[in-house]
């Protein structure tokens, strides 16, 4: 074939050449058909000239030839010329994009496969040429949509083809019109793929509109459509153009609107298949979970019920189960979406769905408690839509859902159970249950009869009986909104409410007494309140069928029944008239005395409420009909346990009125254990009001608590114990101070056992009883010197627990009360214990210190200086009277403390209070001691040289007592030494007074070398011009004279003979102090010297020194020194006459002082003093005459001693004949003096030398 000529001849300038040319391509086509098709692709320029040509024959010819290629082109065909004619509509050029349009157009004749495959590429792009600048490119368009209308098969949309064109090029105004007319055309035809084709722009532009009439009416075209075409599969190349924008009108804010974009959705997927929207469930499950809005989860709702009826009951039994699942997921928009689904597909799937109720409901009552609002607004119209549907094909099955929703827990359940059931009743009465109900009474109802006999043929006489009594119920909900929706449902379905409460009487007690007895306290309130309600509105009416329900109801062998039964008597009780009650007291009272008996403390517990109860009916009569049978029944074994149960529960509800007449039989002595443990089981519920019983109670179960028998003993005290646990802020004023009471009583048992309970009320009560502390401390503290073992060790006990109960910082407060009671037992026990070392037995047992320690210690680190000087004087006080076993155990951290706070910058009132308890420590701490030797030792002799003397004083006496533990003596010793040299005379004294402590306890461990310097030294101090100073070298010589030898004894005793008689009188004065000391510790190396004669005749003149004090010195050595010569033998006359002389001294303590030493002789050896009774008793007779009161005492206690005035009336009348200047009666009276006095000066010396 020559194509190319025919080509060429296309081309040429000649009219006729062109239109022969195009004649002759149109009729290959023809004849050629399909085997032409390969050059159709070159003519396609060709052609497009053509169009435009301006010879009209030529223009003609060439829509033939158009008309004839096209109608022959097969599907690859048009794969290859349609994309060359769309892109012609893309040239600029009009003619181009016009001659494009008008062979778009010629493509209408196209074979019906082949147009269906171009008709949707193809009208679009036409649809869009309609708004072209250019009109004659306009034009072509419509002529080409013309083209397309023109082949169109179907009768119906062949006759709208001018409205659908007019749409096509006025879709603002010609949309909505042509919709109309769709819509309304009745379709006998199938629709083919040019009607498709005009259609589906048309039906876009609707669903894109903003009127709702447009969309919903696009909407629905859609859905038709599919059942419509001839081959649904001509429907595909318009699916990805319409179901973008059918999506979006799912989730329109409309309603109806997103209704009919569901069903259209159900249409496509019946019409075409679901294998054509593989993406389509899966969005509509995704759109369920958004969280955007309530809108888009319900459209995608309704739409996906479409689709699931659709897709048929195979496909939804795959699918529910993660349905249902996810109507509990933790998201509450996934559990609103998929709630939402439930409410439409009762409405899409019918009786398939039905089959699946029971695995549903559950979801819809799980949401309707949901905690979010939307949730539960989804599941109850989901359930409304439920009663709609399925009320009479699926009633059992609602129904027993519903009636379990209406006793939920939750009140929100309750409320939408109520209106479900209310719809249900509705809906089988034959009423639509909307009627506004007026008037005061809730009683007042609308029903009619026959809606009441409608509702006993549907359900039954016996579910509808229970079904009321659960309406009635919850007409008294604890919620308001419930209470309106249950009075509502009552009012709507009842006709007469109390001829139907009688009908239904025995159903709603036994519904009553079921709720009563529920484990959910809101079930019971509202049985309670219905009941009460039932008792109020109808009383007597009521009561005499309620009252032998209730009461035949304790035999229920159901313990949650009974249980119920006794809440309901209450609440009876509480809603009737005191006088409707009357006449019922003869059921009541044993109804309620068996409950208190029964075997299940729940309804003895519900029993004790009911007594309160009827308590305010019948008053006394309940308690004498009903507590002494429960007294009764305690007795017997079998029945003791119940009973007493039964007293407590009606004690917890009445313990004033109760209390008197169960306290006197069960306080009876003796003591039982089951009365024991009953004090104590009603103590648990009695509490606070046990308060004024306290003083009948406490004291027999402490006397109890020491019973012979081990189970009394055991049940006593637990009752004790709770018995002091359930005492109130205000009983405490009442327990405290029986117990204090009880701790002073003459029985050890009784003490031992209050001091058990003081102990265990602070360690275990929730009181704050840090105020009580303070009398519980003192008299716990007196009460650990008492004689028995037992008691002390309770009251070491209760002491402890209550220090522990006293906050940490109050703790410092105690400490004088602390102080104060150590002394009172102190005393107590000395007084006890006379000659023995006073230690208290409460502070001599394993860790007796621990409760003490942290009242001190807290005050030593935290107090004030004033408070730390108490703390440290306390702890000093209570270590006397520690045992030292018991103080090693807590040495070590009462040590450390104290020396920090000594090396601290703190008043000398504190430092020598510890120095004083150190001393203590030391002397009882013995070699527990050791760690703190070097710190100990450096502290007292820096404290040595402090500016306070009593510091001074007890540094030098600590540091003395502390060397006894030393191993190291001599570095000491000459440390003091030193201290000696340098100091001033206040720092010497204390020195001094050191030194002889050291050397009193650790002599021996004194070298000769250092004991020789020391020596020296103190010689040359004997003549210091302080007093203090030359007393204290002088005591210091003497004590260090005990570990001298015979040389230098010798040696001391002619160098003090020789300072005895020079003129200076304070180195006389030094010389006898110092034979003084020597006399007192070591008077041997005196009384055996051979320079003794000498130094009596030293003292012999010394009692004539003009100074009183080497006159008083001489007589205190003299004295000493006969007291040795008495008790071992020696000579004596000369130092009696001697001692006789100083009697006449000018002075008056030279005169007392010989007095007091005539008297220390008379005690060491009277027989061997009474020698010389001839020359001592005119002496003594006349001091008895003395102008001065001190020497006239010291003779009345030295002529006691010396004549023995005491021991009888021959020794009175031997001392008459002495005494010649006294007469009978003075010396008589004289007789009457107590031997032991406390004027002993030379004692006190004796003590300080």
């Amino acid at each position: 074939m020559n194509v190319h000529h025919t080509e060429s001849a296309i081309s040429r300038a000649s009219a006729k050449s062109r239109e022969g040319a195009l004649l002759g391509f149109e009729c290959l086509c023809e004849k050629l058909g399909r085997l032409f098709e390969p050059y159709v692709i070159k003519m396609l320029p060709l052609l497009l000239v053509s169009f435009s040509d301006q010879v009209l024959a030529v223009r003609e010819a060439a829509e033939c030839a158009a008309r004839a290629m096209m109608s022959q082109l097969t599907g690859h065909g048009v794969k290859l010329v349609l994309p060359s004619l769309l892109k012609g509509l893309e040239d600029k050029a009009w003619r181009t994009k016009q001659s494009s349009v008008q062979l778009l157009g010629a493509m209408a004749y196209c074979a019906p496969q082949q147009l269906s495959q171009c008709l949707p590429k193809i009208v679009p792009k036409l649809t869009e040429v309609l708004t072209d600048t250019h009109p004659k490119v306009q034009a072509a368009g419509q002529t080409a949509l013309q083209q397309v209308g023109s082949v169109i098969k179907n009768p119906e949309i062949n006759a709208l083809v001018p409205i659908l064109l007019s749409a096509l090029t006025d879709p603002n105004d010609h949309t909505k019109h042509s919709l109309d007319i769709l819509l309304q055309t009745t379709f006998i035809n199938s629709i083919d793929a040019p009607s498709l084709a005009l259609l589906v722009p048309i039906v876009h532009r609707g669903l894109r509109e903003r009127g709702v009439d447009t969309k919903k009416k696009a909407a629905q075209i859609v859905g038709n459509m599919s059942s419509l075409v001839t081959e649904p599969m001509d429907m595909i190349p318009y699916i990805g153009l319409l179901l973008p924008e059918v999506k979006k009108v799912l989730v329109d804010p409309i309603p109806e609107v997103r209704g009919v974009a569901a069903r259209a959705l159900g249409s496509l997927i019946v019409g075409m298949g679901e294998q054509i929207f593989p993406d389509l469930v899966p969005w509509l499950l995704e759109t369920l979970k958004s969280d955007n809005s309530n809108v888009e989860r319900s459209g995608a709702a309704q739409g996906l019920s479409e689709v699931l009826a659709a897709l048929g009951k195979d496909y939804f039994d795959q699918i529910l189960p993660d349905i249902i699942r996810n109507c509990s997921h933790q998201k509450a928009s996934v559990r609103d979406g998929h709630l939402t689904l439930f409410r439409y597909l009762p409405r899409s799937m019918g009786a398939i769905f039905q089959n699946h109720l029971q695995a549903v409901l559950p979801a819809i009552l799980d949401g309707l408690a949901d905690e979010n609002e939307s949730v539960r607004d989804a599941a109850l119209s989901a359930g409304h839509i439920f009663v709609e549907y399925y009320a009479t094909t699926s009633l059992p099955l609602l129904l027993p859902a519903i009636e379990d929703g209406i006793f939920s827990d939750n009140w929100r359940i309750r409320q939408s159970s109520v209106e479900l059931l209310g719809d249900l009743l509705f809906k089988v009465a034959g009423t639509s249950g909307k009627a506004i109900l007026e008037g005061g009474s809730d009683d007042e109802g609308a029903s009619t009869e026959a809606q009441g006999r409608a509702i006993v043929e549907v359900l039954g006489r016996v579910k509808r009986n229970e079904v009321l009594a659960a309406v009635y119920m919850v007409r008294s909900d604890v919620s308001l909104t419930v209470r309106q929706a249950a009075v509502h449902v009552w009012k709507t379905i009842v006709a007469n409410t109390p001829r139907t409460l009688k009908e239904i009487m025995p159903v709603l007690m036994d519904t009553l007494i079921s709720s009563l007895a529920s484990s959910s306290s809101e079930r019971r309130q509202v049985a309670g309140r219905a009941l009460g309600e039932l008792v109020r509105k109808l009383g007597e009416r009521v009561l005499p069928s309620i009252i032998p329900i209730l009461s035949q109801g304790l035999k229920d062998p159901n313990a949650s029944r009974r249980q119920g039964v006794c809440i309901g008597l209450s609440e009876v009780m509480g809603s009737a008239g005191k006088h409707q009650l009357l006449s019922f007291m003869g059921e009541l009272i044993p109804t309620i005395r068996t409950a208190l008996c029964d075997s299940t403390q729940e309804v003895r517990e519900s029993a004790g409420l009911a007594f309160s109860t009827l308590y305010k009916s019948a008053g006394l009569q309940a308690i004498d009909e009903i507590v002494p049978t429960l007294l009764r029944a305690m007795e017997d074994d079998e029945t003791s346990a119940t009973a007493l149960d039964g007293l407590k529960q009606i004690l917890s509800v009445r313990t004033a009125a109760i209390l008197p007449h169960i306290l006197p039989k069960l306080v009876q002595p003796p003591l039982s254990s089951f009365n024991a443990h009953a004090l104590g089981a009603l103590a648990e519920v009695a509490g606070p009001g046990l308060s004024s019983h306290i003083g009948t109670i406490l004291p027999t179960l402490i006397l109890a608590m020491d019973d012979e028998d081990v189970d009394v003993q055991s049940t006593a005290k637990k009752a004790a114990e709770t018995i002091v646990l359930v005492i109130d802020d205000e009983g405490v004023e009442t327990l405290i101070p029986e117990l204090l009471r009880g701790v002073n009583d003459n029985q050890a048992s009784m003490r031992r056992g209050a001091a058990y309970l003081i102990g265990f009320l602070f360690k275990n009560s929730k009181l704050y009883l840090a105020d009580e502390a303070p009398d519980m401390m003192s008299t716990l503290i007196t009460l650990l010197s008492d004689t028995d073992n037992a008691t002390v060790l309770a009251a070491w006990e209760a002491f402890s627990r209550v220090v522990g109960s006293v906050p940490k910082e109050q703790l410092p407060t105690h400490i004088k009360l602390v102080r104060d009671a150590i002394s009172t037992a102190r005393d107590k026990e000395r007084r006890r214990r006379k000659g023995v070392p006073v230690l208290l037995p409460g502070l001599c047992l394993p860790k007796a210190l621990q409760p003490f320690l942290p009242i001190f210690q807290q005050g030593l680190i935290s107090g004030s200086a004033e408070t730390k000087e108490q703390a440290a004087e306390g702890l000093g006080e209570l270590i006397d009277v520690t045992s030292e076993k018991t103080l090693r155990e807590v040495v070590v951290p009462i040590t450390g403390p104290l020396i920090r706070i000594l090396g601290d910058r703190f008043p000398w009132q504190v430092k020598s209070a510890i120095l004083s308890t150190l001393t203590i420590i030391i002397a009882k701490g013995g070699l527990a001691l050791k760690p703190f030797l070097p710190q100990l030792q450096t502290t007292f002799v820096k404290c040595l040289q402090d500016s306070n003397r009593s510091v001074r004083t007890r540094a030098a006496s600590a540091l003395g007592k502390l060397s006894a533990l030393s191993t190291r003596i001599d570095p000491l010793v000459s440390d003091l030494l030193s201290m000696l040299q340098s100091g001033d005379d206040a720092v010497k004294e204390s020195v001094l007074s050191a030194l002889k402590g050291v050397v009193r306890h650790a002599g021996k461990s004194v070298s000769s070398a250092i004991r020789s310097r020391g020596c020296t030294l103190l010689k040359d101090l004997l003549q210091a011009d302080a007093d203090d100073v030359r007393s204290s070298a002088a005591k210091a010589i003497g004590t260090l004279s005990q570990y001298m030898d015979e040389t230098e004894t010798t040696d001391l005793v002619q160098t003090l003979l020789s300072m005895g008689t020079l003129p200076d009188w304070c180195t006389r004065h030094g010389a006898l102090l110092t034979f003084s000391s020597i006399s007192r510790h070591c008077p041997t190396k005196l009384c055996h010297s051979t320079s003794f004669p000498s130094i009596v005749d030293l003292l012999k003149d010394s009692l004539k020194d003009d100074k009183f004090p080497v006159r008083e010195a001489s007589t205190k050595t003299l004295g000493r020194l006969l007291c040795y010569q008495l008790q071992f033998g020696g000579s004596t006359l000369q130092l009696v006459q001697l001692l006789i002389l100083a009697l006449r001294d000018s002075s008056t303590e030279v005169r007392r002082r010989s007095l007091s030493c005539i008297k220390a002789a008379a005690k060491i050896n009277h027989s061997a003093l009474a020698t010389h009774i001839s020359i001592l008793g005119p002496a003594i007779g006349d001091t008895l005459k003395d102008s001065s009161s001190p020497v006239r005492i010291a003779a009345e206690r030295c002529a006691v001693h010396v004549f023995q005035l005491t021991k009888g009336a021959d020794y009175v009348t031997t001392a008459q004949k002495h005494l010649t200047n006294m007469t009978g009666l003075e010396v008589r009276r004289l007789a009457k003096l107590p031997v032991e006095s406390d004027d002993s000066e030379s004692s006190d010396d004796d003590r300080r030398a």
